[in-house]
Formats: C-alpha cells, sequence, structure tokens
C-alpha cells in the first residue's frame, strides 16, 4: 500500500504533522507528494512558529523586493553557501549532504518552487540568503554605550549556530557596523512600522502617569537614526511620591527615568512636556517620540536585557 492510498484527510494530517526536513524529505518521493508538501498552508504554519515573533511588515516587504530582484533563485550561488545552490539549501535544514538524488531532479524541483510561495520564504530564511529588516536589543555585544536600547538592523540567520549576523546602518561619519553572534532572544520586529529616521508621534503622552514602562527615541545628532530605550515615568521634584496625593499626571511635564543609570548621571533623567515633539541638543542627544507599554511580555523582555551593574 502507497501513502497516496491514503484517504485525503489522513494524508493532510500526515503531513501538517511534519517538520520542514519531513516534508522536503517526502517531496522527493513523487510528484504528486512534491506538489502537497510545498503547499503554502503546511509551510506558513512553520514560518509562523519559528519566524513569525521577528518577521513584521517591513521584513514581509522586504521579502517581495527580493524576490522580484533580478538575483534571486533558490538556486544561484550565494556568500554562504557558494555554488551548492538548492541541494545545500535542504541539507542546512536535514544536516545531511544532500537531499536530491542527482542535479538533474536538483534543477527540476527548484525550478518547481514558486518564488513566492511560503517555503521559498523560509528555506531563504533558514539559509541566511534573505537578510530581513528588524530591531536589536543591546547593539554590539552590548556595548555599554546601547545598553537597554534597541536598533534597526538588517539580519541574516546561521543554521550551524542558530544565531544571526546583524548588519547596522551607517550614519554620520560612523561606518556601517556588523555584530555575529545575535540570539533570538536579542531580536525583535519593530513595533512601529515606520523609518527609524522618522519621528514617532506620540499618542499617550496625555495619559502617563508614574510607574508607567515606556520607550522613547533617542539618537545623538540629527543625523543617526533613533533607537528605542527604555525607562519609566517617574515623580515630579515637587511630588513626595505618595500616590494618595500624588497630582504629577495633571501636570504638563513628564519625568522620565532610566534606571539603569546611577543616581547623579547626566542619563538618569530628562523631562518631557505633554506636546512633546522632539527635544534636545548636540551635547544630550535628542529625544523623540514616546511608546507606553501595555503589554507585559515588552516590559518583561525589556527587564531580561537590563545590565549587570549600574550604568555610569
Amino acid at each position: 500500500m502507497s501513502v497516496l492510498d491514503l484517504p485525503e484527510l489522513a494524508l493532510d494530517c500526515i503531513l501538517d504533522l511534519l517538520p520542514p526536513s519531513g516534508l522536503c524529505s517526502m517531496a522527493r518521493v513523487c510528484s504528486s507528494l512534491r506538489e502537497r508538501c510545498m503547499s503554502d498552508h503546511l509551510w506558513e504554519k512553520h514560518l509562523k512558529t519559528k519566524w513569525g515573533k521577528i518577521l513584521g511588515p517591513a521584513a514581509h516587504r522586504e521579502w517581495q523586493s527580493y524576490i522580484s530582484s533580478s538575483t534571486y533563485h533558490l538556486d544561484s550561488p550565494h556568500p554562504k553557501t557558494g555554488n551548492l545552490g538548492f541541494a545545500k539549501v535542504i541539507s542546512l535544514i536535514r544536516s545531511l549532504s544532500s537531499v536530491f538524488r542527482d542535479d538533474k531532479q536538483r534543477s527540476r524541483y527548484a525550478s518547481s518552487l514558486p518564488l513566492d510561495s511560503s517555503m521559498s520564504c523560509y528555506l531563504s530564511l533558514e539559509t541566511g540568503r534573505f537578510w530581513f529588516p528588524a530591531q536589536v536589543y543591546n547593539r554590539e555585544n552590548g556595548h555599554v554605550g546601547f545598553m537597554l536600547s534597541c536598533y534597526d538592523a538588517e539580519l541574516s540567520y546561521d543554521t550551524l549556530t542558530d544565531t544571526f549576523q546583524a548588519r547596522y546602518p551607517p550614519h554620520g561619519r560612523r561606518a556601517a557596523a556588523v555584530e555575529k553572534g545575535v540570539t533570538w532572544d536579542r531580536i525583535r520586529a519593530a513595533p512601529i512600522d515606520a523609518s527609524p529616521h522618522h519621528l514617532h508621534v506620540s499618542d499617550s503622552l496625555k495619559e502617563l502617569k508614574p510607574g508607567d514602562h515606556i520607550e522613547i527615541q533617542w539618537r545623538r545628532n540629527k543625523e543617526f537614526p533613533y533607537g528605542w530605550w527604555y525607562g519609566v515615568v517617574g515623580h515630579l521634584e515637587s511630588c513626595d511620591g505618595d500616590l494618595n496625593h500624588c497630582h504629577c499626571q495633571l501636570s504638563e511635564t513628564v519625568v522620565l527615568e532610566f534606571n539603569q543609570y546611577t543616581v547623579g548621571s547626566r542619563w538618569r533623567r530628562t523631562m518631557v512636556m505633554r506636546d512633546h515633539k522632539e527635544e534636545g541638543n548636540e551635547e544630550d542627544g535628542f529625544y523623540g517620540g514616546i511608546r507606553k507599554l501595555n503589554c507585559k511580555e515588552e516590559v518583561a523582555m525589556w527587564k531580561r536585557h537590563w545590565p549587570c551593574s549600574i550604568l555610569e
């Protein structure tokens, strides 16, 4: 009895339970199974499970641009995989030398895979061929100047180490920076679908009160892109901190505290107005838009990246 003799529902259930490597193996059995195993509904699940949390709208737009480029082809040479082409794509996933028995079969399979398919997207991500935009916490290996910040970067996955390589864009006189070994827990999809040079228009300034968790855009000067920095709303100096008598929320001034810095540090505390847009100078940098963090998971993510010691 052949697996193709199974009822349609039973076969679909089996394929739905297979991991990506299993689908790739089944796809080489025959043309009928190949078509089934390349189905978007199977690969969309794997895309969402492994990549969903770090792929935002910008990554999806970049993918569409990537597959429409004249240089894109799954069987073309790649800086990481050389001339091994599609056979190497599959072997990286399966940790085997090859899935296909010969070059003729490999070429036939590669050419039959739609470029805009979910399987194609998964394989391009898995092998690092597709560099996608996202944001990285504590960039450049936790450099002290970037602790508790999150910056835009282009990322490429390394399946051998299960980490990423990040490329940070050049700005001002600073050349592009490259960081290897970026772990999954340091990556997120951008919460705001906009350029890192775009000032976020805050919609929560009027409601901010002491104790609220926020992240705020900050950049060294106006040539630099914004990064997002974690902080909390504090009390005015005129307030004793007693919540029963606190009127800070009624003030037009909002105190922002960055408690990763030592008391007395010029980076520890700043104040913005509730009609705030961008404020700052060339010495202390420029503070941009503010996001109130209403999601406990977002706050927990920031706290997981808290520095081991207080910063100066």
